[in-house]
């Protein structure tokens, strides 16, 4: 069996992969950051190291939880946008690698630059983040569910402008890079440059759509996974 650890992109949590189904040996399981989802009540962490370490703690546990009962167990992990990066910061500080990571619509750390997001309005955030496609229109009309969101993106924006500081990262285990063709904030060409930060394999798919497709379509993302980790196998 393999755990397959699932990243959020920023903004949102692990409901993000609820739909995700067990495909043959492959059981997805989404990450929440400390003070989100299932993990409310742990204190938040606003510095990238410290947050990445907690989730590398979190995922150790789980998988060491897991084996009791299936002792074979390995893990990959999937990450989109946001959750890429930090998939990637925390296998860093894994014990165990995972056997192949999935990264998903982000630029690499060194491409990282301030954008608009810090002087939007937290109206015009959430107009921005539903035209993205990263949550329904049905934000817009629910102050509480607005505010929330707003609350979690400005949150994670912060642990974003950290991402410069991982240019260096580099990891022993090879990388599936996804990109979407029509994806206005990171094309192709991009995506393939996280190549850099491992010393092992990459393999690149490129897909129809915009920033968002891969996780309108987790049937497509699963398919990627499940043939990527066959042909390692």
């Amino acid at each position: 069996m393999i755990r397959l650890y699932c990243f959020p992109h920023a903004g949102a949590t692990s409901m993000v992969y609820r739909t995700w189904k067990r495909t043959g040996d492959i059981v997805p399981k989404g990450v929440d950051q400390p003070g989100r989802g299932p993990r409310l009540r742990e204190p938040k962490t606003g510095d990238l190291d410290l947050l990445a370490m907690a989730m590398a703690d979190h995922i150790a546990k789980d998988l060491e939880r897991v084996r009791r009962e299936h002792p074979d167990t390995a893990y990959a992990t999937f990450g989109h946008s946001f959750g890429a990066t930090i998939s990637l910061t925390v296998a860093a500080h894994m014990a165990e690698p995972p056997v192949r990571q999935f990264l998903s619509a982000a630029v690499p750390p060194r491409l990282v630059v301030p954008d608009e997001t810090a002087h939007l309005s937290d109206r015009e955030l959430l107009e921005k983040v539903v035209k993205d496609g990263g949550t329904t229109g049905a934000v817009l009309e629910n102050a509480e569910l607005g505010r929330h969101l707003v609350r979690l993106m400005r949150e994670d924006y912060a642990i974003r402008l950290q991402f410069p500081h991982q240019k260096n990262l580099k990891v022993d285990h090879p990388l599936t890079l996804i990109a979407a063709r029509d994806d206005i904030y990171v094309p192709p060409e991009q995506m393939w440059q996280w190549a850099e930060h491992t010393t092992a394999h990459c393999r690149r798919v490129e897909i129809a759509g915009g920033h968002f497709a891969l996780m309108q379509t987790p049937e497509t993302a699963l398919e990627i996974v499940a043939e990527h980790l066959r042909s390692a196998a």
